[in-house]
Parts: C-alpha cells; sequence; structure tokens
C-alpha cells in the first residue's frame, strides 16, 4: 500500500479518540482516484483529500456544516463537491463510478444502515474499498460513576486521580436508539452489534478485510475498558 504524505493525513480523523489516517493507513494513495465522503461534517477529511489531488464529492445533512466546509475549502484553495442530503441516497451517483468511500463517525446516526451498504456498492467500482468508522457499540454500554455532590465537577477527573466504578448501563443486544451528546449536540445513534455489521456487509456484497478497535488515543482513563470507535475496511465483491 502506498503511504500518503504526513502533511495530509494528520487531518483524516476516524473519530474523536480514534488514530488518524497517518496510523491505521486504509485508505491507500488517492491522488487522481474519485473519493465520496459520507458525513462529511465541516470538511477537514473532505478538504485533505482534494488536497492529496482526489475528485471529492462530500455529502452531509448540515447546512450550517456545510456552509463552514465551503468556506475552508475556499481557504485551501481546493475544490470539493459538496452535498446536502441524506448519506443513504446516492440516487446523483452512476453505479461502479467511485474509487473509494469514507465515513467517519456517521455510519451509527442511520437506522437502516443496510441502505447504505448497498448505495455504497452500487456507486463502487468493482474490487473499491469502503472505509468507515463509528462509535463502539460496547462503548454505548459501559461508563464509569461519575462523582455528584456539592463541589463536584462534570469534567473528566485529572488522569492521576482514580475513576468511579464501571457501570453496564444498557445490554449490548439491544438495538434501541440511544441520544448521546457530541460537541454540544445531541445526536441519536443506533447500536448494532459487531456481527451483524459484518453480516450486513456480506449480504451487500462486500469482502471485510479489515476489522480495528484501536486504542483511544486521548483517553483521560489510564487503563481504557472498551474502545471507543470501531473501524472497518470493506471492498466490493461483484458487479
Amino acid at each position: 500500500m502506498t503511504a500518503m504524505p504526513t502533511e495530509d493525513m494528520g487531518t483524516i480523523s476516524y473519530g474523536p479518540d480514534a488514530p488518524s489516517e497517518q496510523e491505521l493507513r486504509l485508505l491507500g494513495d488517492l491522488k487522481g482516484k474519485r473519493v465520496l465522503e459520507l458525513g462529511c461534517g465541516r470538511g477537514a477529511a473532505a478538504i485533505a483529500f482534494a488536497g492529496q489531488g482526489a475528485s471529492v464529492i462530500a455529502i452531509d445533512a448540515s447546512r450550517a456544516h456545510l456552509t463552514e466546509a465551503r468556506r475552508s475549502a475556499e481557504r485551501a484553495e481546493v475544490r470539493v463537491e459538496w452535498h446536502e442530503g441524506d448519506i443513504a441516497d446516492l440516487a446523483f451517483l452512476r453505479a461502479d463510478s467511485i474509487d473509494t468511500v469514507f465515513s467517519a463517525h456517521t455510519i451509527g446516526e442511520v437506522e437502516d444502515v443496510g441502505r447504505v451498504f448497498r448505495q455504497v456498492h452500487r456507486v463502487l467500482r468493482p474490487q473499491a474499498a469502503f472505509v468507515f468508522s463509528y462509535e463502539h457499540p460496547l462503548a454505548l454500554c459501559v461508563a464509569r460513576e461519575v462523582p455528584v455532590g456539592p463541589g463536584a465537577s462534570a469534567s473528566p477527573p485529572p488522569p492521576e486521580l482514580p475513576l468511579g466504578r464501571p457501570e453496564l448501563r444498557r445490554s449490548y443486544f439491544d438495538d434501541g436508539s440511544v441520544t448521546v451528546d457530541v460537541d454540544g449536540d445531541m445526536v441519536t445513534l443506533f447500536p448494532r452489534t459487531l456481527s451483524s455489521v459484518f453480516m450486513g456487509l456480506t449480504r451487500a456484497g462486500f469482502r471485510v478485510e479489515v476489522f480495528a478497535e484501536p486504542v483511544p488515543v486521548a483517553s483521560f482513563e489510564l487503563e481504557p475498558l472498551v474502545p471507543p470507535t470501531v473501524v472497518w475496511r470493506a471492498r466490493k465483491e461483484g458487479a
């Protein structure tokens, strides 16, 4: 696999507490490739892809995020094709027209993930890669006790202080939605077991190549209980 420039890869993140593409190296050389990003947010990854010489299409449901992304792309002097909409609605793209699909921490917000997998399979060229990450389902089940009472802080304790006891807040097999705070925004997530994602990819016509549960890179826990993010690379099989 061809390594990519360090200055470009550092801005491509797989999650708020996950390693970057610089460490994971799952995408390969994107120069001259047609790349689709699902859930581009404020555009950091899409702009980095364009800076590497890729032809980039980026989709996000937030108009405000896309407005910021466009401004950032203008400052970086790169061209990205921005689309506002549902990441499962890729009807505007031709079949077999995309070289790589990338998505970081957006798949977990989709209730019908099978539809996303089928749409991604349709637009990817044969043997092309789908690389994505989302909140690890175990991280949505386990939490630490947080001190409460007079003088207690809502912020995580300093790393040298012990944390509260771990608590199992929900069943790993509970497929009901959960609402979490992401940078001040309340976001609804749809947890699913790892085996169900594997089966969903297989049924959609993908071959799983990489399945990673990276150790958090900036956790306030000295010994994290569970990985916060899960990362997959799957390759399209068939036509």
